[in-house]
């Protein structure tokens, strides 16, 4: 059971009544995310389409239920005490279609729900010989949650190639923010009036990328070349988060720094800093989040006293 509770009997009555299907209760967070740590969610929901999310939202914000979206956790530390309140996953909302196609400057626009992996998203755009997508190779997670992490790495980010957002407000209601609304950072995305403390989800991302670059099947063999040169270089048998600091504005990058201080290998419990990436903690034997939260801080007071630099959290920690 989660530690503390959000959910009255009458939240509980509503949310058998409506969403019985859709909804576990006190789902461990560990299997829903790449560290495979966290304890419950109160509730976990599973929407099955966009109209069951906003009856959700429509009576969560009057009833005052807090709720939270997840992509596949690939990026999440989840506390071991549990969350209270929702979890909602977007597992399926999973489909890409093509959008819009422009002859006279080759580009064409595909759609992405945000349940969609990234993954699938890059190879469909290789399988059709459409170019833009490759930086994303290899990255974990979902298009939703690529796009809140603007997700990227030094050949690109979602920055370049998204060109709209179909998002749901608190109210239920579904519309489009264009470009010109966004605002994109290292490892952030908002838009204008989300700056404002809007409480919205994204439901859908437009990307527009090139064709006739290169034909499918070279596109599809630097995939493949792409895949394999960072199962090399990254721990993927092991769980973890990913890079779990984000780099210094300059200077070395956080894994090198943290190579440099000599912490490769250096573990409180069941974590470890990655003797293969250094930027990466890996659940080594079952792991607590406590465990990776003290090993990070660990981390982080080395690499401040031996360069004093202050590294800062990538991942997304509850």
């Amino acid at each position: 059971m989660v530690s503390y509770s959000k959910l009255n009997k009458a939240a509980r009555g509503w949310l058998d009544t409506h969403m019985g299907d859709h909804i576990r209760w006190n789902e461990p967070m560990a299997r829903h995310t790449s560290f495979r740590v966290g304890g419950p969610a109160e509730a976990f929901f599973t929407p099955p389409s966009a109209a069951h999310l906003a009856d959700f939202v429509q009576w969560a914000g009057k009833a005052g239920i807090p709720y939270r979206i997840i992509g596949d956790g690939t990026n999440l530390l989840a506390p071991d005490r549990g969350i209270a309140g929702v979890v909602i996953n977007l597992r399926h909302f999973r489909k890409i279609e093509y959008a819009a196609e422009d002859a006279a400057s080759a580009t064409v626009t595909l759609r992405a729900l945000a349940g969609v992996r990234l993954k699938v998203f890059c190879q469909f755009a290789a399988r059709n010989g459409l170019e833009g997508m490759a930086f994303a190779l290899g990255i974990p997670g979902t298009v939703g949650g690529g796009m809140m992490m603007n997700a990227g790495t030094q050949d690109g980010s979602m920055a370049d190639v998204l060109v709209s957002a179909t998002v749901m407000d608190a109210a239920g209601a579904v519309r489009e923010i264009a470009r010109e609304d966004f605002r994109f950072g290292y490892r952030s995305f908002s838009w204008e009036s989300s700056a404002a403390g809007e409480k919205a989800i994204l439901l859908a991302g437009a990307f527009q990328l090139q064709k006739g670059g290169r034909d499918a099947r070279m596109l599809r063999k630097e995939a493949r070349d792409r895949l394999c040169d960072r199962r090399r270089k990254q721990p993927i048998g092991l769980p973890s988060g990913g890079c779990f600091f984000r780099n210094p504005p300059e200077g070395p990058g956080a894994g090198a720094l943290i190579d440099r201080a000599g912490l490769k290998g250096m573990r409180i419990g069941g974590a470890e800093v990655s003797a293969k990436h250094a930027n990466f903690i890996v659940n080594r034997e079952s792991a607590t989040s406590s465990d990776i939260l003290a090993l990070a801080a660990a981390v982080r007071d080395t690499v401040r006293r031996k360069f004093g630099v202050d590294l800062k959290p990538e991942i997304c920690i509850i």
